[in-house]
Formats: structure tokens, sequence, C-alpha cells
């Protein structure tokens, strides 16, 4: 074991000993937040690109998905990791009782979502959401909230949306409000997919907050694609949460500078990291290429020590922040 996952799990030790009455939910239900510990925020374990019309799981075989993803995350296992956020949503290779699967035999806690994905021009929504109102989508993701996913009994973690530029569209409008209305009634945090930078995710904000939703229970995913730190702190400073993922051993220096200037401003305690990677693509032979969830623990926390980062801000990074992020309000 080496000396970093030795002080991560030492770290997440103690943590576990706070009092929290926070909750997460896992798809292996609910559990409180301080049971986290190391938790990479925004992995993926298996994605279909084919499009909402055309996604069914019948074009992968799942024996062979298990088996290609679970030594990734027993490696992550190994590593100190303990949570996963998988951020894969419907109609791109949501598969609920993989996920079950991969957690119970991996030992990683692992939060699955509702929602709906309109980034990519919107391939991935489905037609039936012309003829919906943002209350009658929302109705389904609350049913999935309280009930459970396609009869499962597993319920999802969060909200997981996406968006590309401005001007939003119609449907883009209508996801924002339907994420707002089930956010009222479950409590569920709700993250978004940001294609373009800085001035989607601040009108993300605005009209999420308009709509009654606290600032603090709205992420922003892909806030590295705006290279203007001023729109992070911006964000960070309204109380939402500024997350960093993609994180691979190519980009550490960009990754270290984002994470120096949020803590310069004295916003770290609202910043999210991880490495968006993995996994099993459908459609390609055995899975097509794997890239696996190590970066952070190999290079990226070595490299935050060199640069002057503290324990207590590794503690802060993959600990502390989040549990808040995802706990359910």
């Amino acid at each position: 074991m080496s000396k970093i996952v030795f002080i991560l799990l030492v770290i997440s030790q103690l943590n576990s000993c706070k009092n929290n009455t926070q909750s997460v939910v896992t798809v292996n239900g609910k559990m409180s937040s301080n049971k986290m510990d190391v938790t990479l925020v925004h992995e993926h374990l298996l994605v279909d690109f084919i499009g909402a019309d055309n996604i069914s799981k019948n074009r992968y075989n799942q024996e062979e998905a298990f088996s290609v993803i679970l030594p990734h995350l027993k490696s992550l296992y190994q590593k100190g990791c303990r949570t996963l956020i998988e951020c894969t949503p419907q109609y791109l290779g949501r598969d609920i009782s993989l996920l079950k699967r991969l957690s119970d035999s991996s030992g990683i806690q692992i939060l699955t979502n509702t929602g709906y994905y309109g980034a990519a021009g919107e391939k991935f929504l489905p037609s039936s959401l012309n003829n919906q109102s943002a209350e009658d989508l929302a109705k389904s993701w609350i049913l999935e909230a309280k009930e459970g996913i396609e009869g499962t009994g597993i319920r999802p973690g969060f909200m997981k949306l996406g968006v590309d530029d401005l001007p939003f569209s119609t449907s883009i409008i209508k996801i924002l409000k339907a994420a707002a209305i089930t956010h009222k009634a479950t409590g569920l945090p709700i993250a978004i997919h940001t294609s373009n930078g800085g001035k989607p995710a601040l009108e993300e904000l605005r009209l999420l907050t308009e709509s009654g939703v606290d600032p603090d229970s709205w992420i922003w995913v892909h806030a590295q694609n705006e290279k203007d730190i001023s729109y992070h702190i911006e964000a960070a400073g309204k109380g939402g949460w500024v997350e960093f993922d993609g994180i691979d051993n190519n980009n550490t220096e960009e990754y270290i500078d984002f994470l120096r200037k949020m803590k310069a401003a004295k916003l770290l305690n609202r910043v999210l990291i991880s490495q968006d990677a993995g996994w099993y693509h459908v459609g390609e032979a055995g899975g097509g290429v794997f890239r696996n969830y190590n970066s952070i623990f190999e290079s990226f926390i070595p490299a935050m020590k060199k640069a002057g980062f503290t324990e207590k801000d590794i503690q802060m990074l993959l600990i502390e922040n989040p549990s808040k992020a995802f706990s359910i309000r």
C-alpha cells in the first residue's frame, strides 16, 4: 500500500467518525454521507453513443461488460477509493442491474442518476419529450427517485442533465424546469454537463435558483471547458459546485493551475475533481479501450503535493466536498 493511499484511508476513517446526519443514495440504498470516504465524482462504467432512438440493452452482453469493468473497480478500491459517482444517464447506457452487480463485487459504493442529457445536439433526448410538459417529465423522475428505476427498486442519488450552448432550446428549458421540480420534491442534487463554458453554466444557475433551487444543489460539470477563471469564481462564489473533471496524466499542470487559482480565491471548498474515465464502449469489440481510474491517485495527488497543496486540501477535494455536494437536501 502506497503512502498516499494509507494517508487517504486514515483521513477517511477519521472523517467517518464525525457526526453527520446528511445522507446519499447508492445503488445499495441510503447511507450516511460520511461513509462515502474517498470519492470520484464523475466517472463512467458503460456508455452507448448510438442515440436515444436506437439504444437497447440487447446491443451488448452484460456478462462481457461486467468482466471487463470489474478489474478496474477492484484496482480503484486498492488505491483507496470507496465511492464512485456513475454519470451515465438514461438513453446513454445507464444499466442499473450492472451497476449493482459491480458495486457488490468490488466493494465500491456507486451512485447512479435520473434525468435527461440534452448535450451533443440533443441526440440523447427521446422523441417522447416533445409531447411532455416539464411537470410530466418531473413526475417520471420523481417516481424513479421514490420507487426505483425500471422496477429494480434501486433509486438514483442525483440528477444528470446535459446542455450545449446558449440560447437554450425549448427542450433544454423543459428539462431544467423538470429538474427544479424534481429537486424540490426529492432533494436530489443536479449535476449538469455543460459543453460550452461559463455563460451557459451561469444561465443554468440563474434559471434553477429562480425556480427555487439552492445553488448548493447545482454542480457545474466540465467546468474545465471554460478557461476564464472568473466564471469559476463567480459560480462558486454564488454557492454552486465547480467540477473540474477529465484529469489524466497529460493535463496535470492545467488542472493544478485551476485548483491553485480557486484556492487563492478561498473557494477550494466549492470544487470537485474527477477523471471522466472508463468505460465499456457499447458497439466496439470487447468494449473498446478502457481508460482506467488511476490518474488521480498515481500522478495527480503527488503533483498537488509538489505544488504545495496540503493533506487538508486533498481531504477536502476527495472526501469532504463530494459528501456535501451529493447529500440529499
